[in-house]
């Protein structure tokens, strides 16, 4: 990282203001809330975390960050810059420095395509430099996620799920981009190879100054590489903090019951909480419930919670939540309703 990235680290490299994501049903007789009124920064250098159930938003809030869905309403900025407000020329330039890996290598990668044809094709586009420069490029990229250069002459099919990941990072990289979104980037891939791919992620943080917003529904993996967290439920988010202080000393009681869910390598007799069970199912975001958004399934809810949306409250340093009664003495994880 050069001298001038390590001084501006910590600055904002993406602001996130009141964003919404509305998509119209089939029938267009009614609007999907994907993502309600979200507020966050990103800071340059860092490795922030979305996590949250399936349908929650945060695949919108991923794909919106790139500009691959337009926001609804609200404003995405990318170092203080407005996409929106660029030209058509400007705005394609401007997208090199925000990427987005996806979840499935396999719908990445054209299986007619060489891996140093397919690793080649951004540069391709962006008509970076000459042929042979463009060739040297992808070259380094696949060798800087630790792929030889024998790789480059293989096709999609002749990998393993762990080095098709690395492809899609190295395409990702050839532009030398600012951000790069990483959408359940492990998920599909085998439990013993998950660690040496979140290492790589880490160590080209380390070596090239990169901004990365992780998208999981897995808490291991946020741990393991996010240094904030933010906890999403039913497109709005209900707790952002350091990812130690929101696992430790989690404020909401949908992320006490998401820790409370998760496994831990621990002999039964030795582990002290009993997991925590919510009732209902998660409400449609067509409809969503008036007030407190979780009160439907919340042990906590009372009747302000159907009256009053929760205000977003730092309550800690640099940890925020939204609940009526998170600063209430009496509110802890023992309160809530557990099943042994």
């Amino acid at each position: 990282m050069s001298a001038a990235s390590a001084e501006r680290r910590g600055e904002p490299i993406v602001s996130v203001r009141d964003l919404q994501v509305r998509f119209q049903t089939s029938d267009r007789r009614a609007t999907v809330k994907a993502v309600d009124g979200v507020n966050f920064d990103v800071r340059r250098g860092e490795t922030f975390g979305i996590i949250g159930e399936s349908g929650s938003g945060k695949t919108t809030i991923g794909r919106a960050l790139v500009f691959l869905l337009k926001p609804s309403a609200g404003a995405i900025l990318h170092d203080g810059i407005d996409p929106l407000a660029l030209s058509r020329g400007e705005f394609q330039s401007h997208r090199r420095d925000y990427q987005i890996i996806f979840q499935d290598p396999n719908a990445a990668l054209n299986p007619r395509m060489t891996i140093l044809a397919s690793v080649l094709e951004p540069l391709e586009l962006a008509r970076v430099g000459s042929r042979a420069e463009r060739e040297r490029q992808a070259r380094e990229a696949l060798e800087r996620v630790g792929l030889p250069q024998e790789f480059g002459e293989r096709y999609p099919h002749q990998l393993s799920g762990g080095q098709k990941q690395r492809v899609v990072i190295a395409r990702a990289l050839t532009l030398k981009p600012k951000l790069i979104v990483c959408d359940e980037v492990v998920a599909a891939l085998d439990m013993s190879i998950r660690g040496d791919v979140l290492n790589l992620f880490a160590d080209l943080q380390r070596d090239l100054g990169l901004t990365y917003v992780f998208i999981t529904h897995d808490l291991a993996v946020v741990s393991h590489i996010s240094e904030r967290v933010a906890v999403m439920y039913l497109g709005q988010f209900v707790e952002l903090g350091p990812t130690e202080e929101v696992a430790e000393r989690p404020l909401h009681p949908y992320t006490i019951a998401l820790l409370s869910a998760e496994p831990r390598p621990l002999p039964s007799a030795m582990r002290e909480e009993s997991r925590i069970v919510l009732q209902g199912e998660v409400p449609s975001p067509i409809d969503p419930p008036s007030g407190c958004r979780f009160r439907t399934r919340c042990p906590h809810a009372q009747p302000l919670c159907i009256d009053r949306v929760p205000e977003w409250r730092e309550l800690k340093p640099d940890h925020w939540v939204a609940c009526h009664f998170a600063d209430r003495p009496n509110f802890s994880p023992n309160t809530l309703e557990t099943t042994p």
